[in-house]
């Protein structure tokens, strides 16, 4: 923490990049929108990661450079993509027959909230003018083989993303695997919250301060 009270640790890019580190070579991944749209631009060098979008393409490549966006070329969130050589285009309802039918290795999503238990809420805060429909986040918490997490650990409220239970509609219950923050990355396990790294000048206490659920300690914590 600095002296004026900002929370400090891994900033966005620091935070996609170590989770693609943890995205194994060959595997078949969905990025949701914000800060996991950047988990594609660090992949390790030799490892190859086949990217998924539910708007139908397999194969997806990095952002255009400026001036070279194609607006019939995007990924769910709208924005930009390039296709790799090899890359293929199929229907709507295809993208989330690969969904359903458990053929994507890795989710990367954002959060709004994170229970001990690895519940999900990441698409509306219950409010009246809040967003109305949850999308396709809830069929890749049901479909996909491993949820990766990124979010920041608090709100800009000073609320802890990472709670006891829920208090957001859910997006999936239980099925959150691993949580990467601004401060750490914890594991969600069978006994609830293991916490295995802690981002540079992060101290353990400082984490613990910062997270409303009970944190089990990772024996070789980083």
């Amino acid at each position: 923490m600095t002296s004026k009270g900002i929370v400090e640790g891994w900033d966005r890019a620091q935070m996609a990049q170590r989770a693609a580190l943890d995205i194994q070579d060959g595997a078949y991944v969905n990025l949701g929108i914000g800060i996991p749209e950047m988990v594609a631009g660090f992949v390790p060098a030799g490892r190859e990661v086949i990217y998924h979008t539910e708007n139908g393409l397999l194969g997806m490549g990095p952002t255009p450079e400026p001036g070279q966006e194609n607006q019939e070329l995007i990924n769910a969130g709208k924005k930009p993509v390039t296709a790799i050589s090899g890359a293929c285009y199929f229907h709507h309802a295809d993208s989330f027959m690969m969904i359903r039918g458990r053929h994507i290795d890795v989710c990367v999503l954002g959060a709004m909230q994170v229970s001990k238990d690895g519940d999900l809420a990441n698409w509306s805060t219950g409010a009246p003018d809040a967003i109305p429909a949850v999308g396709g986040a809830m069929d890749l918490v049901a479909g996909v083989k491993t949820i990766y997490v990124i979010t920041q650990h608090i709100t800009k409220k000073g609320d802890s993303k990472i709670v006891e239970n829920c208090t957001y509609p859910l997006t999936g219950k239980g099925v959150v695997n691993r949580i990467y923050t601004n401060l750490a990355v914890i594991d969600v396990n069978q006994d609830g919250l293991m916490l295995r790294e802690l981002a540079p000048g992060i101290t353990l206490e400082f984490v613990k301060e910062k997270t409303d659920a009970t944190l089990n300690i990772h024996p070789d914590l980083r």
